[in-house]
C-alpha cells in the first residue's frame, strides 16, 4: 500500500472532541481514495493531516515506506511531494494559463518547463491554452488548470478538496468521470474529498464514510451500498429506510418475517440467534421495492419527486411504515393513491433494533 493512515487523531486545543478519532484506511499506489460524509464529519481535516497541514495527536500517516506524521514525528508539508487541489482553485488571475501551471516547477530550466506544461495540459484536455487567463476559461477549464498544476512537479500523491464544489450539478458527475480518467491516464495516486455520493461513485476505487470525525468504512462503492458496515452508512449511501423485522428458523435456514409479509429463500440472511428474540431492523432501499399492480400488499403514496425516467415515491403500509420506492415514470399516480408493491431482496442488511454501533459488523455478515 502507498498511503497508509494508522489511528489517526487530530484534535484541535480547547475542542472536547477530536476533529478526527482513529481513522484507518490504505490507499495502493495508482488508486484512486475518495472520503465523503456530511459537513464537519471531519473528512477535510483528514485531508489536511494527509498534508502535513494538520498535525496528529495520536496515529500515524505513511507515504510509501516514509513515516509523515505521528504524534512525535512531523515532516513539512512541503517536503512530503504531495499535490493539492483546493475548492476555490486558486488560480492567479494576473497569470497566464502557461504561467499559473508552471508556478511549482519555477526552478526548472525554461525549455523543461515549457515541456512539462504543456505535457500536463495535454493530459488535461487543454492543449494550446497556454496563453488563455483564467477569466477567459469556463469553471471546468479552471478546474483542469489547477489540476495540471498539482500535477505539474509528479507529487507522489494527489489531494483534492471539494474541487468541483463551484460547478453546476450538471456538470459535477461528468467532471468526475474525466478528472478520473486523467489520473488514470497519469498513473496518479489520488485522494479525493466530497460531500456528493454521485461524485465519490464516478471517481473512487475505494470510499471512506466519515461521520463525527470517525470513518465508519473504507471500501468499494458496491460494498458501502450492499454491505455498509454501520448504520449510519446504510442510511447515508443511497435511499433507503429501516423496517422492524423478525428472523424465523426455516427449513434449513431462516426467513424474515417483516410488514410486507415474509421474506423467504434468502442467500445471505443472518440467523435467529444474532438478534434477542430474532427482532432486527431491516434495510430496505429504493430498489427492494417493486411497483406491482397485482401485489396484495398496498401503500400509500404520501410523496413523488420526478427524476425525469423514474419517480422517488415515499410510500406508507397500513401499519405505518414508511418505504421508498424507484418506479418507472410512466407509473404517474398521484400523491394519495394506494399501489400495489412487493418486495425483491437480493442482500439482507440487518442492525440491531434502534441503534447504530460504530465500526460493528451488520448482522448480515454472520452466519
Amino acid at each position: 500500500m502507498f498511503l497508509r493512515i494508522d489511528q489517526a487523531e487530530v484534535r484541535y486545543p480547547g475542542a472536547a472532541l477530536p476533529a478526527v478519532h482513529g481513522a484507518t484506511l490504505a490507499l495502493r499506489a495508482g488508486d484512486i481514495g475518495v472520503l465523503i460524509g456530511p459537513s464537519g464529519c471531519g473528512k477535510t481535516t483528514l485531508l489536511r493531516a494527509v498534508a502535513g497541514l494538520e498535525r496528529l495527536s495520536a496515529g500515524s500517516i505513511r507515504l510509501g515506506d516514509e513515516l509523515v506524521s505521528s504524534a512525535r514525528a512531523h515532516v513539512a508539508p512541503e517536503q512530503r511531494r504531495v499535490g493539492m487541489v483546493f475548492q476555490d482553485y486558486a488560480l492567479f488571475p494576473h497569470l497566464d494559463v502557461a504561467h499559473n501551471v508552471a508556478f511549482g516547477i519555477r526552478q526548472r530550466p525554461a525549455a523543461e518547463r515549457a515541456a512539462r506544461v504543456a505535457e500536463v495540459l495535454a493530459l488535461v484536455d487543454l492543449a494550446g491554452a497556454q496563453g488563455r487567463f483564467p477569466h477567459e476559461l469556463s469553471g471546468g477549464q479552471q478546474q483542469r488548470v489547477a489540476l495540471a498544476r498539482a500535477m505539474a512537479p509528479a507529487p507522489r500523491l494527489l489531494l483534492l478538496d471539494e474541487p468541483f464544489s463551484n460547478l453546476d450539478v450538471d456538470l459535477r458527475e461528468r467532471l468526475a468521470h474525466e478528472l478520473r480518467g486523467i489520473l488514470k491516464a497519469a498513473g496518479a495516486t489520488a485522494l479525493f474529498v466530497t460531500h456528493d455520493q454521485l461524485e465519490a461513485f464516478a471517481i473512487g476505487d475505494q470510499i471512506g464514510v466519515m461521520h463525527q470525525g470517525r470513518l465508519h468504512q473504507w471500501d468499494d462503492a458496491y460494498s458501502l451500498y450492499h454491505r455498509p458496515a454501520t448504520r449510519f452508512v446504510a442510511d447515508f449511501i443511497g435511499h433507503g429506510v429501516f423496517v422492524p423485522a423478525r428472523i424465523v428458523p426455516c427449513g434449513d435456514g431462516a426467513r424474515l418475517d417483516t410488514p410486507l409479509g415474509p421474506l423467504e429463500h434468502l442467500t445471505d440472511c443472518p440467523l435467529p440467534g444474532a438478534y434477542p428474540q430474532g427482532r432486527c431492523d431491516l434495510l430496505l432501499r429504493a430498489d427492494d421495492i417493486v411497483h406491482d399492480d397485482g401485489a396484495p400488499v398496498r401503500a400509500q403514496i404520501v410523496r413523488k419527486a420526478f427524476r425525469g425516467s423514474e419517480f422517488l415515491y415515499t410510500l406508507r403500509l397500513a401499519s405505518g411504515e414508511t418505504l421508498l420506492a424507484h418506479v418507472p415514470s410512466h407509473h404517474n399516480h398521484r400523491v394519495g393513491e394506494w399501489i400495489g408493491i412487493r418486495p425483491e431482496v437480493d442482500h439482507v442488511v440487518t442492525f440491531p433494533v434502534g441503534a447504530d454501533h460504530p465500526g460493528r459488523t451488520p448482522a448480515a455478515d454472520v452466519r
